[in-house]
């Protein structure tokens, strides 16, 4: 199996992440969609908090997934839906003390192979060298469309949280040591979670006042 290189995102890359965007997200509203000139604007708020993960493929350095993020001082903006604003990082705050997971997206030729878990760990190393509270994430409980006539998004999501179901999204999110605070609801058009997100957070255990 090829090595899966993390490095962070660079302006070559923005063409091939916009394509990954597409295959991953086709079915969100398209502001929510990651355009390469939205990956040319993340560079100029915030390079230190993109990740590209690449994988060789015939000598070549081939992107194969991303993680989008920015710095918050609260939870606010995540609580509110999904705005083409957050698409363009306009929430980033430098003096933020949590990291937000705008996104995450894996090339659904290269899934099953720990794309998704090395940018988790890039993520977590990031959030050790600015000394930050933690990270937190929207999750799409992409799931629950199996069960919706079966119980509540709420229901669902909290046997997501006791490893009673597995979701396709936030179960990987768990499983690298996020926990469910809340139900999101209207958060983003998507039939599969009825527009509704979970609100998870992974705190760092070395932060320092």
């Amino acid at each position: 199996m090829a090595e899966i290189l993390i490095d962070n995102t660079r302006p070559e890359y923005a063409e091939a992440l916009e394509q990954i965007q597409r295959l991953v997200f086709g079915h969100l509203p398209e502001h929510a969609q990651y355009s390469a000139a939205m990956y040319q604007r993340h560079l100029e708020i915030f390079p230190e908090g993109q990740f590209t993960a690449l994988i060789g493929v015939d000598n070549q350095r081939i992107p194969v997934g991303a993680t989008t993020t920015f710095l918050t001082p609260d939870f606010d903006h995540i609580r509110q839906p999904f705005e083409e604003s957050v698409s363009w990082l306009a929430f980033h705050d430098p003096d933020g003390e949590w990291l937000y997971g705008a996104d995450i997206s894996v090339h659904p030729d290269y899934r099953r192979r720990g794309v998704g878990s090395h940018l988790y760990t890039a993520r977590a190393a990031l959030v050790q060298k600015l000394n930050l509270r933690g990270e937190v994430a929207a999750g799409l409980l992409a799931g629950y469309y199996r069960y919706q006539a079966k119980m509540s998004i709420e229901t669902y999501a909290n046997k997501v949280a006791r490893g009673e179901l597995v979701d396709p999204t936030v179960s990987m999110q768990l499983r690298n040591g996020f926990v469910l605070r809340e139900v999101l609801y209207d958060y983003v058009e998507n039939p599969e979670s009825a527009d509704c997100a979970a609100l998870i957070v992974r705190e760092n255990p070395d932060y320092r006042a």
